[in-house]
């Protein structure tokens, strides 16, 4: 799809997978400011974008447009050195001033005041990039205002530290307001204590490989790169403070070491996690490593992913055409969407102009583009601390991830059906798939069926993980939920497995406590028939036949409709069900004659593969994986 402003001829010298320089990024910064400006407020304190209002209402989105848009334009003209040939600064300035004249007023241009979250939180998530806005830019703008209007700006930024934020990344908003505060000559021990409770807060929520919790649960998404390790490494470059950079960049960097894998050869990030509108911000933590040089990718490589994921959205409809972000993944996908969200959500993806931080003859941009890690050679990956599997093959370019310890429920919080989340309850995610809209029938799913109800599967406790060469495992269990009656069965539990190897995913899955007349389902990965991509699923144990198929006809956000191969079987007390599953592109992948045998006992399951004669198995009581190769 072509994009709607001009960009530079590619440069397939210093760019020979991308194309894209540092100009492409400065281009693209420009044009989505030029769109977004289009729809100022008259003294340019809000930028009300159209489309559907977010549960903050249009005032808080119209802000959301401003501090969100400013994000773009002061890594820009940052990264210039103050640089400013189309004069966005000044811009800000004129609406940072009408903003806070009289905030709180409902009128034309006052900004929102900032509450705590359950009241009126919205403008706390835009205060962050205010003020982030506002100490990149500070030589160039702060300093230049006038002395009411730095102090009215002060006062309404004031409001992130005290008012309570939202249980989980959001405690790093006042932690960046208070950066800002006190790098200009305004911190005073309330500035000091919002560091320092956010501070507190990041050292409970690190699980270690590089992950942070969102919040006190098993929250494990996008947030880790574009939020909780964006802020605290950028505050510490920003501050020179050697101390705090040496602690949270050596964990920016163990972050990317398992990160950086998660890119398809498309650019594409794994659709995974909420907030997914924010797209191309996927990509900020690899720029940010390799601006802080806590990276353990060299700076061809991170080039090839931020400019790589950049092109994949820009490429594939993310754009209106009057060039604007557009509320989904390729283009618009409400099914992508939380409620949250509004018409300015996806300039969160501003994020990823961190890139430019990095002057023109930083190695980031004068390095030749060297192969992203999926392209160099078929890879698993465990990442025990989250529980997730990660499992990459060359020939396709495709990323999968087998999720065994990310969920979307609060330590505090009951397991309902209702609550139900497609982009954390699913088996596993990848870089050319979604998963299935809410009703319909789940992508990549163990299904616990009795009578007419079926379960979903919400909290996640992992049971371990590992890898080998050229394998690796994960494993949780959880207790199927249930929607349309009592929401649990007595004793019912499904302890799950996933080995990854090359191409190939053995699921299996031991039922325990299942009543009489008990039945399982499990499904495969979501394609649709336009698509270069085969999706199959093959029994091996505790399955009735061969797999079907059945249609989503709301299909997922790469596609307008799929179809879902589905095994289906027998349960009831203890049961044992293996599947081999596989997602590919081009000539696809053969399952039928993969494995060579299969035997299953009541707590184990070996498996022979027919390639070379290797061996996994697969025990229970405790979960353990062994992989032997003769």
């Amino acid at each position: 799809m072509s994009i709607p402003f001009e960009l530079p001829p590619a440069d397939r010298a210093s760019s020979p997978h991308t194309g894209y320089t540092r100009a492409h990024w400065e281009a693209v910064a420009d044009g989505l400011l030029t769109a977004a400006w289009r729809w100022r407020t008259p003294g340019g304190a809000l930028l009300d974008l159209p489309g559907r209002p977010s549960r903050s209402g249009v005032r808080s989105d119209g802000l959301e447009g401003y501090a969100r848009t400013f994000l773009a334009a002061a890594f820009r003209v940052a990264g210039a050195g103050g640089e400013d040939p189309h004069g966005w600064l000044e811009r800000y300035a004129e609406g940072l001033g009408a903003g806070t004249r009289t905030a709180g007023r409902d009128d034309t241009e006052s900004w929102p005041l900032i509450l705590d979250h359950e009241v009126q939180g919205q403008p706390m998530v835009e205060s962050a990039s205010v003020a982030l806005g506002l100490r990149l830019t500070a030589p160039w703008l702060w300093k230049q205002l006038d002395g009411g209007v730095q102090d009215r700006a002060e006062e309404w930024l004031r409001g992130a530290l005290r008012h309570t934020p939202a249980p989980n990344n959001w405690y790093l908003f006042p932690y960046t307001v208070a950066g800002f505060l006190e790098s200009v000559g305004r911190g005073d021990a309330e500035t000091a204590a919002a560091r320092e409770r956010a501070l507190e807060l990041m050292e409970g929520w690190y699980r270690g490989d590089g992950w942070y919790a969102d919040g006190d649960g098993r929250a494990f998404d996008h947030y880790n790169g574009w939020a909780l390790h964006l802020y605290p490494v950028l505050d510490a470059h920003l501050s020179g403070d050697r101390e705090m950079l040496e602690l949270h960049g050596a964990r920016l960097r163990e972050h990317l070491e398992g990160y950086a894998l998660m890119f398809g050869a498309d650019g594409a990030p794994l659709h995974f996690g909420r907030s997914l509108t924010y797209r191309f911000a996927a990509s900020a933590a690899v720029s940010l490593g390799a601006l802080t040089g806590h990276s353990p990718l060299t700076p061809g490589a991170s080039r090839r992913l931020a400019s790589g994921s950049l092109r994949y959205f820009l490429e594939r409809g993310a754009l209106s055409e009057d060039g604007l972000l557009t509320l989904g993944w390729h283009g618009p996908h409400e099914a992508s969407l939380q409620s949250y969200s509004g018409p300015a959500s996806p300039y969160w993806a501003s994020k990823a102009f961190v890139a430019l931080l990095a002057p023109a003859d930083h190695a980031l941009w004068t390095a030749v583009e060297e192969p992203a890690p999926v392209e160099e050679a078929d890879r698993v990956l465990a990442l025990p601390a989250p529980g997730l599997l990660v499992q990459a093959t060359r020939a396709d370019g495709i990323v999968r991830l087998h999720n065994h310890g990310s969920d979307h429920v609060r330590p505090h919080e009951g397991e309902t059906a209702a609550e139900d989340d497609p982009h954390y309850g699913r088996q596993a995610y990848s870089t050319r798939t979604g998963p299935t809209a809410p009703d319909n029938v789940a992508d990549n799913h163990l299904s616990v069926h009795v009578g007419d109800r079926s379960s979903v599967r919400r909290r996640l406790h992992p049971l371990g993980a590992g890898h080998g060469d050229g394998w690796g495992w994960a494993a949780s269990w959880h207790r199927p939920v249930f929607a349309g009656g009592p929401p649990m069965v007595p004793g019912l539990r499904v302890e799950s497995v996933t080995v990854a190897r090359g191409p190939y995913e053995l699921r299996v899955h031991r039922v325990v406590g299942a009543p009489a007349g008990a039945r399982v389902t499990q499904t495969g990965w979501a394609t649709g028939p336009e698509e270069d991509l085969i999706s199959a699923l093959h029994p091996l144990f505790g399955f009735d036949g061969a797999a079907g198929t059945v249609r989503a006809p709301q299909g997922t956000a790469y596609t307008r409709w799929v179809e879902v191969p589905r095994l289906t079987g027998a349960a009831g007390g203890t049961s044992l069900h293996v599947c081999l599953a596989a997602l590919g592109a081009g000539d696809g992948v053969g399952l039928a004659g993969a494995v060579r045998d299969v035997t299953v006992t009541s707590r184990a399951v070996e498996v022979v593969w027919a390639d070379d004669a290797a061996r996994t198995r697969v025990a229970f009581e405790p979960v353990g994986v062994v992989h032997e190769v003769p």
